[in-house]
């Protein structure tokens, strides 16, 4: 029978393990909810701590194809957030064909000498 008992906790273990998850989740989705009131999303969370199960399971049955949807919104949100970082990272630094344009520009009208345009053309390509 000990090889029965320690498989019975092993499964109990598991499903506690994923009923907390899923409350972890449910929560998260409660408190980011930008279309539902403080009030609504304070009596969301006083009926998961009161009566859990089924408090858990009326969330899922009210908004559980939301809980998706926020989460697939909140991911493209961050991968534009992403790319906008990189392309602004990307173009802060201009690359050394810009800095010698525009030093030759700068020889050009005047404002450098020929030999600091050199002397900056060395420090640019060297």
């Amino acid at each position: 029978m000990p090889l029965f008992d320690l498989f019975w906790s092993m499964l109990v273990l598991f499903l506690f393990i994923a009923w907390v998850s899923v409350v972890i989740l449910v929560l998260g989705d409660v408190l980011k909810r930008d279309d539902i009131g403080g009030g609504l999303k304070a009596m969301w969370i006083f009926i998961l701590i009161v009566v859990p199960w089924f408090g858990l399971l009326g969330y899922l049955f009210t908004a559980g194809e939301g809980i998706a949807e926020r989460k697939s919104e909140a991911a493209k949100e961050q991968e534009r957030a992403l790319q906008a970082y990189i392309r602004e990272a990307a173009s802060s630094h201009p690359s050394t064909a810009d800095e010698l344009r525009k030093l030759s520009e700068l020889n050009e009208s005047g404002l450098l000498t020929d030999e600091e345009f050199s002397r900056q053309k060395a420090r640019l390509l060297g």
